[in-house]
Order: structure tokens, then C-alpha cells, then sequence
């Protein structure tokens, strides 16, 4: 099983100029350009998360990313084979890139900014609703709060103390940092949707 995440950024029309290199900074650590991650049709993007288990993360940390650029991104992640390994990974296929398409194209009339779809009913509402709560505070981080996030999901060892010295403030503010992105949340969820997809993965 392979996950894909399929997406494109939220108003990019009224950004600046910028923001293409900054998004391919946020997906450059995930992998190599164009077999693993894409850009394409200016503000789309695409990309492979080998190990289904990730997927959530790795989406959260992506939108933690661009909420420290003031920006966002609409995901969907779909869960499946890979049926059609292409150099770019716009032209692979496979059951994960037709359930992530397929589901793409509906956020926008659902106004979410990010679902997923592994194919088994149960478990996509299940968790789908779990994310839509989530995504009422997700989608309102402000700068400091998203910064953190990234950070910690990024440096998952690291103590209050050692990310307070990365973001050059003292541990009290890490602290509210974190209660105000509602991480805890964030990481129980992560944990959550790990265990279920353990369970469905063959």
C-alpha cells in the first residue's frame, strides 16, 4: 500500500510571486522532484508517501508550513496500490492516485481543506469526520502557532526547552504555543489514524 497526496494552494492567485519557491522548499526534504513530489499546472502539487502511515503527518506538516507563509493548501490523501511507476508522478497510477484525484476534486464543494479516502467506507467517514474537527482550529493557525508545529513534528525529540531555543523564545511561550495550536490534539489524532491504517494495510 502507498499513499498520495494531491493539492493545490488556496487564493495563490492573490500571493506573491514567492510562493512557488517556498513550496518547493517545504517539499524538498520529502523526496526527489519529479518521481516523488511534483509542481504542476503552477499551483498543484503532488506527492508519494511510501509509507501510508505518514501520509497525515506529513499533510499537517505541509499545512503547518505554509500557515508560517500565510498561505494554505487544499489536500486530499488517497490510500491504494501503484499500479504504473512513471518518472514524474503525475503520470504513475494505481488505486492510491485515482482515490486522492477522485477526492481532490470534491473539497472545494465541501469546503474542506483536507479529507482523505482509502476505499472502505467505515473508515473514511470515520476519520474524515475526525479531521473536519480538527480543521476548525487547523485551518486558523496563525504564524507563531504553525511555526511550532512544523517544528515539532519536524524535531519529535526535542524538549520544550530545545524548541524554545530553535524559535528564540523561553519554555512558558513554547508552552502556549503548543496548547494554542491545540498540538496534543494534533499528535493524538496522528496516533489514532497510525493505529487504524495499521490495521487496514495488507
Amino acid at each position: 500500500m502507498t499513499s498520495v497526496i494531491t493539492a493545490d494552494i488556496i487564493g495563490s492567485r492573490q500571493q506573491s510571486e514567492h510562493w512557488v519557491d517556498d513550496l518547493k522548499k517545504i517539499l524538498a526534504p520529502l523526496g526527489h522532484t519529479p518521481s516523488q513530489w511534483e509542481i504542476y499546472r503552477g499551483d498543484e502539487f503532488q506527492i508519494e508517501v511510501t509509507n501510508p502511515e505518514d501520509a497525515l503527518l506529513t499533510a499537517i506538516l505541509i499545512k503547518a508550513h505554509l500557515r508560517t507563509i500565510k498561505s494554505d493548501a487544499r489536500m486530499s490523501i488517497g490510500f491504494g496500490d501503484k499500479t504504473h511507476n512513471a518518472e514524474r508522478i503525475s503520470e504513475s497510477n494505481g488505486s492510491a492516485f485515482i482515490h486522492s484525484g477522485e477526492l481532490f476534486e470534491t473539497l472545494k464543494k465541501q469546503k474542506v481543506t483536507l479529507a482523505l479516502r482509502i476505499g472502505n467506507t467505515d473508515f473514511d467517514e470515520k476519520l474524515n469526520l475526525m479531521l473536519q474537527l480538527a480543521l476548525t482550529f487547523m485551518d486558523s493557525w496563525l504564524v507563531q502557532s504553525a511555526e511550532f508545529v512544523a517544528l515539532a513534528i519536524e524535531n519529535p525529540t526535542l524538549s520544550q526547552e530545545e524548541l524554545g531555543q530553535k524559535l528564540g523564545i523561553n519554555q512558558a511561550a513554547v508552552s502556549r504555543r503548543q496548547k494554542r495550536a491545540q498540538f496534543d490534539l494534533v499528535m493524538n489524532l496522528d496516533r489514532y489514524f497510525r493505529t487504524q491504517i495499521k490495521q487496514l494495510a495488507p
